[in-house]
């Protein structure tokens, strides 16, 4: 996923707005986690946390990832990883966003 660096998504600095990158970040996990998990189950995020590692001074491009996929067995956490990178590759923000991952009722 990519977003641009445009007007509406500055701060008051001229970079990237965090919580722009932020939520750049849960739709990237949130698309990962969609297309992860068997249509049998429904996701919500619970919690995220961030760290941001460079001014984003660039368009952004996020990646999301999972370090495996589980057994969907009931209900669980989903730990997501999502970093966004500016047009450099150097990763300026980093995610875990926890996915609460349950049987559709």
């Amino acid at each position: 996923m990519h977003i641009n660096k445009r007007r509406s998504v500055l701060n008051h600095i001229g970079t990237v707005h965090a919580i722009a990158i932020c939520n750049m970040a849960e739709l990237a996990g949130g698309m990962m986690t969609e297309v992860s998990i068997p249509a049998t189950h429904r996701w919500i995020p619970k919690g995220m946390t961030v760290e941001y590692l460079g001014k984003a001074q660039t368009n952004l491009r996020a990646i999301a990832e999972l370090a495996s996929i589980p057994a969907f067995e009931g209900a669980i956490e989903l730990p997501v990883t999502v970093s966004v990178l500016d047009k450099n590759d150097k990763t300026i923000f980093r995610a875990i966003i926890t996915m609460w991952v349950s049987p559709k009722c």
